[in-house]
Order: structure tokens, then sequence, then C-alpha cells
């Protein structure tokens, strides 16, 4: 990069924030519009636009996207990492994302459907780690502005998934399925311009090569595991098919399971690895109880886009002034807390500085309002009953509630995970962070499944206090974890 251009500032900030702030907006946009109507057409009738699947198929099918979606992040990581670099990986993320929204848009049904599932997954694998792990390489190791960064950086994107659900849900259940899905895609063709402008003025050039690239010995060993894979799955298919088990519901199960042990998979490779040093194998030990409390964090959070939009769509009021609205408008509430949060959040931790809470403890408060917020969606069903409908405020609190912890689990992984990642497995590890909602969202595959209306009180009630004792465990443990985590360098 020019002198110039390294001497620009966003906000006190590189300026290849703003590029990749921007690029991560258009891409929450698209992912996020398409999200808000998604579980909808899942489960609407054909002759209301949908696919006609059942509401407990349609929930299933909704969290194992989302695990899909934050599990294909470890194939992006790898191809940044061994093939590609940051940059190109971006790129060619995005521009899968794209398409995944065209299939989506067409009137092609359920084999539609399962098309746009497999480009947005591989696409948004391949973008979303290698644009956080490069903002988190915009800046040195012990640098006090890394989480304020990473507040600004999750302050703009939160503004495309903020206005995605408003426009694309408007349209979509209002008008047609196939106009919003056609938005989402119009809005990451515009990530993709502004990214392959900005990229090349403000992103530094290492990000065009790969950290650790692969060896011509490793290729080879490269492609027998790749033929492994594909042996495995196969067999795994065909055996389904021979036992008469090859359905929807099992197909689920199967990469529920698998996504739970990646990650496992991924701490052992890690921890066993001759390419890390002594320190930096402790901070992969710290990192695992942070990674845990994550998990139990984003099944809370990521059931907003499931069963809060259910209770949405058919337990509240959809009134406004004398106007109706969609249920999908909802979705518009997890970036509105955010946006409204983080100037807050980010002046707190300027003015703390060096004398903020750490990480783990940060993680258990985080956890504790998780909680409530599902405990707090307990009091409908007890003082109305579940067949009445409730006001729009009762959703409202509960968002409130659980974007607090995300302020303090999202943004702090963020950072402490670029900060705890061995050298060779930079992005790798930023994928590890992604793996954790993938993990999260695999289990609420299953869990969703015992949702409904006459379950909901004991359903909100026992994952709320699960998580409170989830973060007493940790806030108990936090000393011994900062002390793992030795980030002096």
């Amino acid at each position: 990069m020019s002198q110039e251009n390294t001497l620009k500032s966003f906000f006190g900030h590189p300026r290849g924030l703003s590029t990749l702030v921007l690029t991560e907006m258009w891409e929450r946009f698209s992912y996020y519009g398409m999200r808000a109507i998604l579980l909808f057409y899942m489960y609407y009738s054909m002759a209301d636009g949908g696919l006609g699947f059942s509401k407990s198929q349609a929930a299933s099918i909704m969290s194992i996207y989302g695990a899909l979606v934050y599990l294909t992040s470890v194939l992006g990581g790898f191809i940044s990492d061994r093939i590609w670099g940051s940059r190109k990986t971006v790129l060619y993320g995005g521009i899968l994302i794209m398409l995944g929204h065209i299939a989506l848009a067409t009137p092609f049904g359920r084999g539609a459907l399962f098309v746009s599932i497999a480009l947005i997954t591989f696409g948004t694998g391949m973008l979303k780690p290698n644009v956080s792990e490069m903002a988190g390489a915009l800046y040195p190791t012990n640098d006090y502005r890394r989480e304020t960064g990473f507040n600004i950086f999750i302050f703009g994107i939160n503004v495309g998934a903020f206005i995605a659900p408003i426009i694309v849900g408007y349209i979509g259940q209002t008008y047609n399925f196939h106009i919003g899905f056609s938005l989402a895609a119009i809005g990451m063709f515009f990530g993709l311009v502004q990214y392959s402008i900005d990229s090349k003025k403000y992103l530094s050039s290492e990000s065009l090569f790969p950290n650790d690239p692969l060896e011509p010995e490793e290729v080879k060993k490269l492609i027998q595991k790749l033929i492994i894979w594909i042996i495995g799955i196969s067999l795994v298919i065909l055996v389904m098919v021979a036992f008469n088990i090859f359905n929807l519901s099992n197909v689920i199960t199967v990469i529920s399971i698998t996504t739970i042990i990646i990650p496992v998979y991924y701490f052992i490779m890690m921890l066993s690895s001759q390419k890390i040093t002594k320190v930096e194998r402790k901070r992969v030990v710290a990192y695992i109880p942070l990674f845990i409390a994550a998990i139990v964090f984003w099944i809370i959070e990521e059931q907003g886009s499931v069963v809060l939009a259910m209770f949405a769509e058919d337990q509240t009021n959809l009134q406004l002034w004398g106007h109706s609205f969609p249920a999908s408008w909802f979705q518009s509430m997890n970036p509105l807390f955010i946006m409204l949060y983080v100037p807050f959040f980010t002046w707190l931790w300027n003015k703390l500085k060096n004398h903020q809470p750490s990480s783990p403890v940060k993680f258990s408060f985080g956890l504790f309002f998780a909680g409530i917020s599902f405990l707090w969606m307990m009091l409908p069903g007890l003082i109305f009953g579940t067949n009445t409908k409730v006001s729009p405020l009762w959703l409202l609190t509960s968002w409130a509630l659980v974007i607090i912890g995300e302020m303090l689990i999202s943004p702090i992984g963020l950072a402490t995970t670029t900060q705890l990642a061995p050298k060779a497995f930079q992005s790798q590890m930023m994928s590890m962070w992604f793996l954790s909602d993938a993990v999260a969202q695999a289990i609420n595959s299953q869990i969703v499944k015992n949702y409904s209306q006459g379950h909901q009180i004991q359903y909100f009630g026992i994952l709320g206090i699960f998580a409170i004792l989830v973060g007493i465990i940790l806030l108990c443990a936090s000393k011994k974890v900062k002390q793992m985590m030795n980030l002096i360098d």
C-alpha cells in the first residue's frame, strides 16, 4: 500500500476497517434479508407461495442451515491460510453467496432451496471468517483499540442486518417471497463491487497470499483426504438408503453429530501441532471454556430467527397504531439493539481501557443476560396462557436482554480469538469462533423440534436456567482462564 493510503484513518482506526465493514454490511443485508422470510417461506402452504413443510421441519432446517453456514467457515479458513489468502477467498465467497440468493429467487421449489443452501453455506464460510481475520490483522496484538474496532465493525454490518428484514421481509411476506430473495442477491452484488474496488487501495498486500501455503508434498495428502471424505459421505448415504432411513430428519441428525465432532478434532489437531509454541498451546487451552460458553450463548441467541419468529407469527399482536406489519420485521430487533448498544459499550471499554473486566468475566455476564431473556419469555404463557396473542413488547424486551449478552460475547470473542490464535492457524482459529455458532445451531436443530405453544413455558425455562448455570461456572473459573491466556508477549 502507498504511504498515503496507510495513513488514512476511519474514526481513528485503520482505513481498511471501512472496506471490511461495508463488505460485511452488504453480506449481512443479503443474509438477514433471506433469513427473515426463509422460515415462513418453508412452512407456508404452496397456495400461499411457500414450500409446505411442517413447522417442526422448517424450524429444524432453519437451524441446520445456520449450522452449515458457520461450519463451512473451517473450509474458508483453510483455503485462506493454505491456498488463496484472505482477499481472494472473500471475493469468491461473496460470488457464491450472490448465486445462492439468485437460486432462491427462482420458482423451482424445494430443489432450488437445497441448491441455495449449498451455495450460501460455502460462500459464507469463505467470506465471513476471513473478513474478521483481516479486521483483526489491522491492529498490533495488544492495541487497546482492537475491541473498539470490532465494536465499530459489528455496528456497521448491523446497519445492513437491520434494514434487510424491513425491506426484504415486507416485500417477501406481503407480495412475493421470490422478489424478496432477489433483493438479497442485489445487496450481495453491491457488496462485491465495493469490496473489489476498495480492497486494492486499503488492505494490506499480505492478504493476497496464504499465511501457511501448501507445500507440493502436502497437495497429494490433501487430495487423499478429499477422496476419503467423498467416499465416507457416499457410504453413509448408501447405508441410509439401504436401511430405508435416508430422509430429511436423519440427514439433519447426521449433520448435527458431524458438526459437534469437527471442533473437537480441530482443537486436538492444533494442540498437537508442531507449528505452535508452548505459549500458543496454553492460549488455545484457555480458549476452550470460552468456546463452550459461546456455544451456550448462541443456542439461545440463534433461536431468535426460529422459535421467536414462530412466537411472533402465532402469538404476537402484529398491529402498530392501527396498521398491520409482518412478523419478519422482528428480525430487525437483533441488529437494532446492537446498534443502540455499541456506542455505549465502545465508550465504556475506551473509558476503562486496561481496567476492563477480563474476557471470561464478560462472557459470564453475557450468559446471564441470555438466560434471563428466555426466562422473560416464560411470563406471557404464565400470565395470559399460550393461546392468547400478546403485546410485541414481550419480544422486544427479550431481544433487548439477549443483545446485551451479545455485546459482552460477540465482539469480545472476535477480538480474543484473534489474540489467542497461533500464527500458523490464524484464519482457522477464527473459523473456530464461528464453529461455536455452528455447534449451537446443530444442537438447536434437535432442540427446536420440542418447541410448541403447549410446552413453551418449560422450553424457555429449562434453556434459560441452563445458560445462567454455565455463566456461574465460568465466572468461578475466570481467574484461572485469564492466567492461561497469557497475552503479554
